[in-house]
């Protein structure tokens, strides 16, 4: 197939456009991440109405229940994961500051995972890993969940500002939850997507789709790592 100059120009574009902003909002300031979480947040629901809508019409509300626990629950512990609190023994004090580490070792996890299994898949991929999404191959799943694993394992092996907060341990376990639930995130949103007959959730992000389409892995991702880090790594 050749290649579309126009479509690629687009969705260059539109990604370079995106990655910046999603990394300003990590990188910046506590409010401006909470900012664009809420926005990504109500993206999302509008999405998923316009999609329960398509499947169940005017019965569709028992299904808003369930885009509690798909959407509103895994961005607040996401929220929760980026408030630390700092202790003051001296004069009995607290203060809350942003803990940005997390927040982007979940997301940098699922873009890695993502990209390699793209990269793998498309270079020796061979077996169809899904009905539900005919592009992805067991070669390329299998392949960005080690590359990502082992990635993400040497930075924070050599990054100071994860080794301080985890032993190495612990990021390749968050790593390995981010492959595995995040590739769940994806097929569960393409499910979504077939059941309503649509090629994407939305069209907010040009040659890419729309909020769903973008944040599905990690909305899934998000609660297997906090439940991990709130009762095995003991983060509070």
């Amino acid at each position: 197939m050749a290649l579309n100059k126009a479509v690629f120009k687009t969705r260059t574009i539109s990604a370079i456009v995106f990655a910046a902003v999603l990394l300003l909002g990590l990188l910046w300031n506590y409010w401006f991440f909470i900012t664009l979480f809420c926005i990504i947040h109500f993206g999302c629901w509008y999405e998923f109405i316009k999609l329960v809508k398509k499947i169940y019409g005017n019965k569709s509300n028992p299904c808003y229940f369930f885009g509690f626990l798909y959407i509103t629950l895994p961005i607040l512990m996401l929220v929760d994961l980026a408030t630390g609190i700092r202790f003051f023994a001296l004069n009995h004090t607290q203060q809350i500051f942003f803990n940005k580490v997390i927040p982007c070792a979940i997301i940098f996890s699922i873009w890695i995972n993502d990209t390699m299994a793209y990269i793998v898949g498309s270079l020796i991929g061979k077996t169809p890993f899904s009905k539900i999404s005919p592009k992805k191959t067991w070669e390329g799943t299998i392949g960005g969940m080690v590359l990502c694993v082992l990635l993400i394992g040497i930075a924070a092996r050599f990054l100071p500002v994860a080794k301080e907060m985890f032993a190495v341990k612990h990021w390749v376990t968050v790593a390995m939850l981010c492959a595995i639930f995040g590739t769940l995130g994806d097929l569960l949103e393409s499910k979504l997507k077939r059941m309503a007959n649509v090629k994407d959730s939305g069209s907010f992000m040009p040659g890419h789709g729309g909020f769903l389409d973008r944040f599905d892995s990690l909305l899934i991702a998000t609660p297997a790592v906090w439940l991990y880090l709130k009762l095995i790594a003991l983060v509070v």
